[in-house]
């Protein structure tokens, strides 16, 4: 088949991840992938998988009558056989231009999990119930990657007929469980093989909330001592002066690493003890906290969007917003890591081994092919999404 993507932007994001996976894992099919602005972070990973990739340039919040005219000729002349689009304003420009195009097959992609005033957008909020109005008439399915987010948008009156979960997928091989690579790379930072390392990893966004994972991190350190912490990803860097005012407040200057935006995700998590998702809102299916278990890093994670579901028993969940709680959950693996080295090395290795079994790329990408070919077999998508 002749798949085309449609996306807003390729920067950093879990939906610009999944796509990359899923254009490397898809042989069967030909991909094109088109960003309604530039190539991003992402752009050269999908054309390194085969992908075809095409830059529409549009600026970041507006649109330009010349690139949806493009994008509207472009799905017209070559006719595609389906149509897959992520995220919201993708969702409805491509959808609607596809549907205007005379393209028959159309997935739309939702990657949120909760939608409210002061955290979202007002024009995220505005499309989403725009997209609401029109998903009985515009998508043939909603492929949802997560059972929250299906739920949330049931509620916000999308189609639920429509609505289908798919999981993402992740490479195993590109997530290493490697003690060896996690070592060098703190060698490489010089933080000694003691110093019981919690990390997180996510843009400098208030979904995010980073200053609930500081608080958490400063409540170990005080009871704990030994401990040290390292950020990654866009806007996590000493330039950044709000960061820097919350760290100077809860005195973490000589325990934290900023480390800004990288591309060797997989040494980082192995290198930590701890993987910490901090998140207050908005999580669809968090690919970190899936990735860093891959790796056999055990993590603790807030209650948001799938975390609970992707976690399991080999973990700890707590609830958003509440640093005592965050606090309490890191003590509790660090000492189960000190005093119970087997028990931790079991819980690693269990890490590792529930994202291969329920979460494999291999297991996406048959997903995703049996909604495409079948215009949506809602057997097989119910199956691939129980996770």
């Amino acid at each position: 088949m002749k798949v085309v993507h449609i996306i807003s932007g390729l920067g950093e994001g879990g939906a610009e991840a999944t796509l990359y996976r899923l254009c490397l894992q898809d042989r069967a099919n030909s991909h094109t992938v088109i960003s309604m602005m530039d190539e991003g972070l992402y752009g050269e990973r999908i054309r390194q998988t085969g992908a075809r990739l095409v830059c529409l340039h549009m600026r970041p919040g507006r649109l330009s009558a010349s690139g949806l005219y493009r994008l509207w000729r472009l799905l017209r002349r070559e006719r595609h056989d389906v149509v897959q689009t992520w995220m919201y304003h993708a969702d409805l420009i491509g959808g609607v231009l596809a549907r205007l195009a005379g393209v028959k097959r159309i997935f739309w992609g939702i990657r949120h999990s909760t939608l409210e005033p002061g955290k979202n957008s007002r024009s995220t909020i505005l499309v989403a119930r725009l997209c609401a109005r029109l998903s009985s008439l515009v998508p043939t399915s909603i492929i949802c990657c997560a059972q929250n987010a299906a739920e949330t948008h049931r509620q916000l009156g999308y189609c639920p007929d429509k609505l289908r979960v798919i999981p993402n997928g992740y490479d195993m091989e590109l997530f290493p469980l490697s003690p060896a690579r996690g070592q060098a790379w703190r060698q490489s930072l010089g933080i000694p093989s003691e110093v019981s390392l919690i990390g997180m990893i996510g843009r400098f966004n208030p979904q995010k909330d980073h200053y609930n994972f500081l608080c958490g991190l400063a409540g170990v350190i005080r009871a704990r001592g030994n401990v040290a912490g390292v950020l990654v990803g866009d806007g996590l860097k000493e330039s950044n002066a709000k960061l820097m005012a919350w760290v100077g407040e809860l005195g973490l200057e000589k325990h934290l690493f900023l480390l800004g935006q990288r591309n060797d995700i997989p040494d980082i998590l192995n290198a930590l003890d701890l993987h910490v998702l901090s998140s207050s809102f908005g999580e669809g299916f968090p690919n970190v906290v899936a990735e860093a278990m891959a790796c056999g890093t055990p993590c603790v994670a807030t209650d948001v969007g799938d975390a609970r579901l992707i976690i399991g028993e080999v973990g700890w969940v707590v609830p958003p917003r509440c640093s005592a709680a965050l606090a309490d959950a890191m003590a509790q693996a660090l000492e189960e890591a000190r005093r119970t080295p087997h028990i931790w090395h079991r819980r690693r290795l269990d890490c590792r081994q529930r994202i291969a079994s329920h979460y494999s790329l291999r297991r996406m990408a048959e997903a995703y092919n049996r909604a495409w070919k079948s215009g949506c077999d809602s057997q097989a998508l119910a199956v691939a999404g129980r996770g």
